[in-house]
This record gives structure tokens, C-alpha cells and sequence, in this order.
């Protein structure tokens, strides 16, 4: 498999490389969900209190979003075969650990090392599909491809942790991703063909130290707001410490000839909105997710296992429409599907504000299901925007940037919606008030973003078929950076 010459002989090799950069993606995604289910049993077998189990959780997202950008650098330059396979064995050897883990402190320290690994593994997994289909019109829609099937990591997570736990313990939860990961190794070291852009410059250290620790900084404020408090000395001194070190990051790479984050990508519209759009989009999907659960639990009084069984409509539907959602991107281009999706999305959340306790699963469940299919419509065509800016030799910086912004939106998202949540009870309202804002608020947010992708999302009315036709707001590929080959 070559990126600059596909076809149709090299079709089964195509094949196996989505097939395993969807697994691979599927064993991250899955861990983001699958550990929920099993926080009550870590809490009563470790004895922690809600603070630990917070870590557990957070040293995980805090990782992945401080190193996902420097881990699609990374991957441009070295290879990403290479990074991707490295992320895998990182992020399976770290499962075993938290799985033997004793106490909270060493499971904190297991989740810190699978963030390191899943911040290599999953832009570098994108990062190999965009260089193997270099027609855009073939790279949107693989794309929609991985982001559906891989999808199904989020629908399979509340369950599988449910049963697991139930039977195994809260161990099993992550000895389930050793054999994920072995066959993964297994395959790719055998499969898959490396890929690197050729004219990556060498690693830019003081950006990728300065974007690390900015974005670290930033992303331990947030998570850590809601429980200190936003006025927090420890929590002010973080927020400041990440203004500073990301206007550092900022003033470093204007001047560097060769930066890891080209500031001047912010120029074009279409790497711009879709990132922002993608912010809001971790803000709105993580954000209101995080408290389907607790709305079944504490509002209606499911159990456990019944609450992740309850919220599958959201996960089911975003993996039966994600594959579509490319096709539908590469036949009328980016602004019409992501719009339509943000649109939907926003309205099944504001849906979602109006439920209460007696509020039966009949009339629950498909608001659910219209939050999914609304923002799967969003999440393929928004990552193919922002490869599409930069082209697929930029592939793993494009990801990259792509899973920051999500990830730092869904901290933000939490965070706030958290607030509005205690905010209400301090007023004096119910949990389920409470919820009620937060979902309202984030489909007012997911609303309004509907608007500026309608407006500035893209002009161009379909993706081009060819990488040789230019996309609008950009020059003709070729014009300006070298085509990736293996």
C-alpha cells in the first residue's frame, strides 16, 4: 500500500489498515466509556472516596490532551506505522498495570501511561488512513468509515463495563484490551506499510515542551474547577500558567522557520471553523454524556447497568450514521452535513432539557438517538475538514490538532455544565432541574455553532475527487508541500 499510488490491486491491504486503525481506535474510545461502568466497584474495593475515583478518570483525559498534538508530529516524522504500533504497546501494557493496580495512586499511574500511549496511537491511526487515500473525495469517506466503526467502542463501553464488573470485577475492564492490542501488533508489525511526510522538519522541542505543558495546565483548571472552586488560588495560578505558557508556545512558533503548529493554518477558514466547531462539539457530545447516565440513576432510579443500557440509542446511532456522514461530505461537501448535524444535535438536546422523572424511556430514548445521529454527522466531516486544510501528508499534525480541541472541549464541557448543574442546586433546584439547564445550555451552544458553520464553514459545494482539484479557500494540492510516500 502506497499513498501516491492507489489501486484497485492494493485494495486488500486498504482493507486491512482500516480494519486495524479502527480496532485501534475502538480500544481508546472504548476505554473512555468502559471505565465508567466500573467506578463504583473501584470505589468499594480500593476504598476512595469521589476524589480518587475523579483521577482515576482525569489522569487519563488530562494526558491524551496534553500530548495528542505532539503525538501527530511525531508520527509525520518518524513514521506512523511506527508511532501508531509504539502507542499500541504503550497502551496495553499500561492496561495490564491498572489492572493489577493495588491501590488508586497506582492506577492513576497505569491511566497516566495509557493516555501517553493512546495520544500516539490515535492520530497516528487517522494519520496512516489520510496518507493511503490521497483523493479527497476516497480520504472523506474512509474517514467516515473509521469514525463509525470505531465508533462502536462508545456504544460497547457502558455494557461491556457492566457486565464485566459484575462478573470479573473492575480488573477486567482493562485486561479486555490485551487482546485487542496483541492482535494489533500482531497484524500491523506483518500488514501495515509506513508512511512519514518527507519534508517534516526535525521536532520542534521547545513547542512541543511549551504546547504539553500549556495545554496540561489548562486542562487540569478545568477538570479540577468545578471540585476547588473557579476562584481557587490553585486554580487561578493553573488558568494563568496555561495563558502564559500557550502565549509563549504562540510567540516561539511565529519565530521558529520550522514550527510544529504552523500559526499561519489559522489563516484558512477551513482549518479554523472546523476546529472551533470541533471544540464545541467535545463540549456539547462529552459534556451532556457525561450525565445521561446519572439522569437514569439519580432522577429515574435505574441501576447501573440499566442506566448504560438506556443511553445506547446515543452510541448506536452515531455508529450507524458516522460511515454515511463521510459519503454524504464527499457528495455535497462539509458546510451542508456538519450544519445539518449540529442542527439536529442542538435541537435533541434542547429535547432532552424538557424530561423529568416521569418522564417515560418511550418518550426518552429518541431524543437520545437525535443527539447521536446529529453529532455524527459532525465528527468524520469535521476531521476530514481539517486533514483536507492541510493535506495528508500533514495528516498527523491535522489530527492531532483535531483530537486536542475536541479533548479540550470535552474537559470544558464537563467543567461547565458541571457548574450549571451545581449552580441550580445552590438555588435551591433539583439534581434533575439541574440536568435539565445543562442540556438546554448545551444545545443552545451546539445551535449557535450551527449558525457559524452555516456562514463560514466552507463555500465549496463537494469535496473534490481528485487530489489534483482544488478545494476552495486553499491552493491546488502540490502547490506548496511534498506528497507523502512511504
Amino acid at each position: 500500500m502506497t499513498a501516491s499510488h492507489p489501486d484497485g490491486g492494493r485494495l486488500p491491504n486498504r482493507a486491512v489498515l482500516l480494519t486495524t486503525t479502527c480496532l485501534g481506535q475502538f480500544m481508546v474510545l472504548l476505554d473512555n466509556t468502559i471505565v465508567g461502568a466500573a467506578l463504583p466497584d473501584m470505589q468499594r474495593r480500593l476504598h476512595t472516596g469521589l476524589t480518587g475515583l475523579q483521577w482515576i478518570v482525569d489522569a487519563y483525559v488530562l494526558l491524551v490532551a496534553m500530548l495528542l498534538l505532539a503525538g501527530g508530529v511525531f508520527a509525520d516524522r518518524f513514521g506512523r506505522k511506527r508511532v501508531y504500533l509504539a502507542g499500541v504497546a504503550v497502551f496495553t501494557a499500561a492496561s495490564v498495570l491498572c489492572s493489577l493496580a493495588p491501590s488508586v495512586g497506582w492506577l492513576a499511574a497505569g491511566r497516566v501511561l495509557q493516555g501517553i500511549g493512546a495520544a500516539a496511537l490515535s492520530p497516528a491511526s487517522l494519520a496512516l488512513l489520510a496518507a493511503a487515500h490521497p483523493a479527497p473525495r476516497e480520504r472523506v469517506r474512509a474517514i467516515g468509515l473509521w469514525a463509525g466503526l470505531s465508533g462502536i467502542g462508545l456504544a460497547a463501553g457502558p455494557v461491556a463495563g457492566g457486565v464485566l464488573t459484575e462478573a470479573f470485577g473492575w480488573p477486567a475492564v482493562f485486561l479486555v484490551n490485551l487482546p485487542i492490542g496483541a492482535a494489533l501488533l500482531l497484524v500491523g508489525l506483518r500488514s501495515l506499510d509506513e508512511s512519514r511526510n518527507p519534508a517534516a522538519p526535525a521536532i520542534d522541542v521547545p513547542g512541543t515542551v511549551l504546547s504539553a505543558l500549556g495545554v496540561g495546565a489548562l486542562t487540569y483548571g478545568l477538570i479540577e474547577g468545578g471540585a476547588r472552586g473557579w476562584t481557587s488560588p490553585v486554580i487561578l495560578g493553573s488558568l494563568a500558567a496555561a495563558a502564559l505558557l500557550l502565549a509563549a508556545f504562540t510567540a516561539v512558533e511565529a519565530r521558529r522557520p520550522a514550527p510544529m503548529l504552523p500559526l499561519g493554518l489559522f489563516r484558512q477558514r477551513l482549518f479554523t471553523v472546523s476546529h472551533t466547531a470541533m471544540t464545541v462539539v467535545g463540549f456539547a457530545l462529552m459534556g451532556s454524556t457525561f450525565f445521561f447516565s446519572q439522569f437514569f440513576v439519580h432522577v429515574q432510579g435505574s441501576s447501573v447497568l440499566g442506566a448504560g443500557l438506556r443511553t445506547l440509542p446515543t452510541s448506536l446511532a452515531m455508529v450507524a450514521v458516522s460511515p454515511y456522514a463521510g459519503r454524504l461530505a464527499a457528495r455535497y461537501g462539509f458546510r451542508p452535513v456538519v450544519t445539518t448535524g449540529l442542527v439536529l444535535a442542538g435541537l435533541g438536546l434542547l429535547a432532552l432539557g424538557a424530561v423529568h422523572a416521569g418522564t417515560g424511556y418511550g418518550n426518552v430514548w429518541w431524543r437520545l438517538a437525535v443527539v447521536g445521529a446529529g453529532f455524527a454527522l459532525t465528527l468524520s466531516p469535521l476531521t476530514g475538514a481539517a486533514i483536507q486544510a492541510v493535506g495528508p501528508q500533514e495528516g498527523g499534525l491535522a489530527s492531532g490538532v483535531s483530537g486536542a480541541t475536541r479533548q479540550i472541549g470535552a474537559v470544558l464541557g464537563v467543567a461547565v455544565l458541571g457548574a450549571v448543574v451545581r449552580a441550580r442546586q445552590a438555588d435551591g433546584a433539583s439534581f434533575g432541574a439541574g440536568l435539565d439547564t445543562a442540556f438546554t445550555t448545551a444545545g443552545a451552544v451546539t445551535l449557535a455553532t450551527a449558525v457559524l458553520t452555516g456562514l463560514w464553514l466552507t463555500r465549496s459545494a463537494a469535496v473534490p475527487a481528485h487530489p489534483a482539484e482544488p478545494v476552495a479557500g486553499k491552493p491546488a494540492s502540490g502547490s506548496r508541500r511534498t506528497a507523502s510516500t512511504p
